[in-house]
């Protein structure tokens, strides 16, 4: 086993953390500062081994059960957003739905996926929002992607995440299991995060999150 203090935590990059579980062939280990638990990248699947996993992914405008699984981020974010604002949406996968549903209600969208959309135009533009859902799970660095995205939001933006919420029963939870899953968050990471980027955070329901800049 590999000792802690060989990495960090791959949110807050404290080294105070120890190990939390081991099943699936691989360690978790809890943060004790952001409460982030999360995969050490010497257990991370290849690159190839991951897109093969999104290439199975069945989500398109056409599953009314996966447009309605967005709408519990689009309809409290759409509360905080105006009439034809500019958004992007990180993390699109290989069929684009999230930006088509945004599109149809008036908003002007852009698409970004690292795999199948892989253009970083997105990321010299000002948005008024950003979406990513069901992404954050998979970084490889959360703090470098959330920053980057943190940056491309005009002030007075919002990013809205969908992510599932840690669980007490974490050894026999399910959304573990998915090997490209690597980092879990709680309340009290995003808590964390908030204060890190100086935001106002809002949960309106378990694994929906929404972080609003401040005007400057």
């Amino acid at each position: 086993m590999i000792e802690k203090k060989l990495f960090s935590c791959p949110l807050c990059r404290s080294s105070q953390h120890s190990l939390f579980h081991i099943s699936e062939n691989r360690e978790y280990h809890l943060c004790h500062t952001c409460d982030l638990v999360f995969v050490p990248k010497h257990f991370f699947v290849s690159k190839e081994d991951e897109k093969s996993k999104y290439n199975h992914h069945q989500n398109s405008p056409e599953n009314v059960g996966y447009c309605n699984f967005l709408d519990r981020l689009l309809l409290p974010l759409s509360t905080h957003i105006e009439d034809g604002s500019r958004g992007f949406d990180f993390g699109s996968g290989p069929g684009p739905t999230l930006s088509l549903l945004m599109q149809e209600r008036g908003y002007e969208m852009d698409i970004y996926d690292i795999f199948y959309h892989d253009n970083k135009a997105v990321f010299q533009q000002q948005y008024d929002f950003i979406t990513s859902t069901e992404v954050i799970e998979h970084l490889h660095q959360p703090l470098q992607e959330i920053e980057r995205l943190w940056k491309c939001l005009k002030d007075g933006g919002v990013l809205g995440l969908m992510t599932a919420f840690r669980v007490e029963d974490f050894a026999n939870w399910y959304y573990k299991r998915d090997l490209t899953h690597i980092i879990f968050f709680s309340p009290k990471t995003f808590q964390w995060l908030a204060a890190y980027l100086d935001a106002l955070l809002l949960i309106p329901e378990s694994g929906v999150v929404i972080l609003k800049k401040e005007q400057r």
